[in-house]
């Protein structure tokens, strides 16, 4: 059965950081884009970063050189690591296996406060 696992999130000051782990089973977790959405209240999901199978990550312009993505095909889990969070980075953080048709996490909740 295949699940995606999102865990780390929660309530942290502006100018912190959180470290997101998406752990995935039920799929051949090497072979997949892996990636990071997030939706906001009144907002359409959105990509946050993407990582493909060889490691080559892309960022959405709002995060980079904030944000870092990375996996570890041996445990099957990719990371979101967030540094200098901004009260605008508060979302629900889910992660994605295969792009948008793909599949999907539960999400966690990251909120910043001001």
């Amino acid at each position: 059965q295949l699940q995606l696992v999102e865990s780390g999130g929660g309530l942290v000051q502006a100018g912190g950081s959180l470290r997101l782990s998406c752990a995935a089973s039920g799929i051949i977790f090497s072979i997949y884009v892996m990636g990071w959405y997030r939706q906001a209240p009144g907002n359409q999901r959105e990509l946050v970063a993407s990582i493909t199978r060889g490691s080559s990550p892309t960022y959405a312009d709002s995060v980079k050189g904030r944000f870092t993505i990375s996996r570890d095909n041996a445990k099957n889990t990719v990371y979101l690591q967030m540094n200098s969070l901004k009260p605008e980075d508060t979302a629900v953080y889910y992660c994605n296996a295969g792009s948008m048709n793909g599949y999907w996490g539960q999400g966690t909740q990251v909120t910043v406060s001001s």
